[in-house]
């Protein structure tokens, strides 16, 4: 299906405040799933990506652009929805369709971007920060109703909460509240994100 080919890049510049640090983001994410996924959070350059662990890397890495604390969020969101296999795979195994999209492409990308944005919104709220989907397509010959793909993501992210979160969402989402609005030590949410984890895998024997 042609969603499938398709995954957002979110680079735009996002809230500046040092409430919001890239090396407490880091530290949550890695806390949490460097040992229990090999999975580390990266800063890369101008596009995101994800590699997965190779000869030279012994851990996979979810590189989020230029800096910006936004597309942390939308990166972790992609790697959350991503099955074991996807996880094997550079980028996930989809390629990035750039800006210029026809209509056909457009709603596509609409359709692949809904949970991992849906996601990204709670995360986004849970570090108690305004949420704006991000649906441009600049150069496209099509016009964007971004009024009705927000209403889409809302809906799902109402979804999520009804039914539930993945589980490496729901660790991360927990860690994120209970940093960002409790005001807990940072080791102490990654240790309550971890129990998320590890409550799981004891079910799970």
């Amino acid at each position: 299906m042609l969603f499938h080919l398709f995954r957002s890049k979110r680079t735009h510049v996002t809230l500046s405040s040092e409430r919001w640090t890239l090396a407490d983001i880091i530290a949550l994410f890695d806390g949490l799933f460097a040992d229990t996924y090999q999975t580390r959070l990266i800063k890369g350059g101008d596009e995101p990506l994800y590699m997965p662990a190779d000869d030279a890397t012994s851990c996979h890495r979810v590189i989020f652009a230029r800096g910006y604390f936004a597309s942390a969020l939308h990166e972790i969101s992609h790697w959350c929805i991503a099955g074991a296999e996807r996880r094997l795979r550079e980028d996930y195994g989809y390629w990035y369709l750039p800006d210029g999209r026809d209509a056909d492409q457009q709603a596509a990308f609409e359709r692949a971007e809904i949970a991992p944005q849906a996601l990204e919104s709670l995360f986004t709220h849970a570090c108690n920060r305004p949420f704006h989907v991000s649906v441009d397509n600049l150069g496209g010959a099509v016009e964007v109703d971004r009024a009705a793909f927000e209403a889409k993501v809302l809906a799902r992210a109402e979804r999520f909460e009804r039914e539930g979160l993945p589980l490496r969402a729901r660790a991360f989402r927990h860690a994120l509240k209970r940093f960002y609005q409790d005001g807990e030590p940072l080791a102490h949410a990654v240790a309550a994100g971890r129990a998320i984890l590890d409550q799981a895998s004891w079910v799970r024997r």
